[in-house]
């Protein structure tokens, strides 16, 4: 499984769903993006997205 985090602002590399996490591994929720969309803004200091299966 492939454990590759994403900012903030950063492009999707390939379209899906990607969970956001905060910086104490907490799910907030979940975003579909096309390849080339932009991962939103998140409320927290430290958030990252991952991929879903």
């Amino acid at each position: 499984m492939d454990n590759q985090k994403w900012r903030p602002g950063e492009e999707a590399p390939a379209s899906g769903t990607y969970a956001a996490y905060d910086a104490n591994g907490q799910c907030g929720g979940a975003v579909y993006l096309e390849e080339g969309e932009r991962f939103p803004a998140t409320q927290h200091e430290g958030s990252y997205y991952e991929k879903q299966d």
